[in-house]
């Protein structure tokens, strides 16, 4: 399920080997960096922190010679910026050396800064998947692995679905039209799942199984 290499090694982009015959590649994206940095390393979160922090240093330095105040908040605030800018290039290298491939059989994710991983999940390993929309058409992916398939939720981080860290699901984040890859991948997991079915309940469920008693369970964003 899961291979390491590097990107100059793919027998295509996104793919560490050529498709077996038969299998076709049918959708890929990548996650948006700007939303990436604000939905999964809390950018925003961030600075509205440090800017409370400066906030806070200025208050409880009043009284103090104005030079020594503002050669203070001087350095923090640089200390800030630089921190802040540092962490918005770990989510833009997070984004570009991203590549999340759908292919008729399986969901492919290329992802990993330093140590790329590629991890493959066929559709019969897919229980369920789930939409989070974040607006403008964006949102994310979540997939609910069936049986025992399990992925270490920090050999997933960012890919994965926030909170749910005894079951981890591998998630496809931040997509710009997420639902053009939702349309995809419902297609071609009821064509691996014959007799099973797609929902597109208000809960933001993209796919569910069909329960014995022949209804649906829908998998909540």
């Amino acid at each position: 399920m899961m291979r390491t290499h590097e990107h100059e090694l793919e027998a295509a982009p996104g793919l560490p080997e050529l498709l077996p015959p038969g299998e076709r590649v049918l959708w890929q994206g990548a996650p948006d960096a700007r939303l990436l940095a604000l939905r999964a390393y809390h950018l925003h979160h961030l600075t509205g922190y440090f800017g409370l922090m400066l906030a806070l240093q200025a208050l409880f330095m009043d009284g103090q010679a104005a030079e020594l105040r503002m050669r203070s908040l001087a350095v923090s605030g640089v200390l800030a910026l630089v921190a802040l800018a540092l962490l918005g290039a770990v989510a833009w290298l997070a984004a570009k050396t991203t590549l999340y491939t759908l292919t008729n059989r399986r969901v492919v994710m290329r992802i990993g800064i330093v140590l790329t991983i590629t991890l493959n999940l066929p559709y019969r390993r897919i229980a369920a998947a789930s939409i989070k929309p974040i607006g403008s058409g964006s949102g994310d992916i979540a997939l609910e692995l069936s049986g025992n398939t399990r992925i270490a939720w920090l050999q997933l981080w960012p890919h994965a679905r926030p909170w749910r860290l005894g079951r981890p699901q591998p998630t496809l984040r931040c997509l710009p039209r997420v639902d053009d890859a939702a349309g995809v991948l419902t297609e071609a997991w009821q064509a691996a799942h014959p007799g099973w079915s797609a929902t597109s309940e208000r809960t933001g469920a993209v796919l569910a199984d069909r329960t014995r008693s022949g209804g649906t369970q829908a998998v909540s964003a």
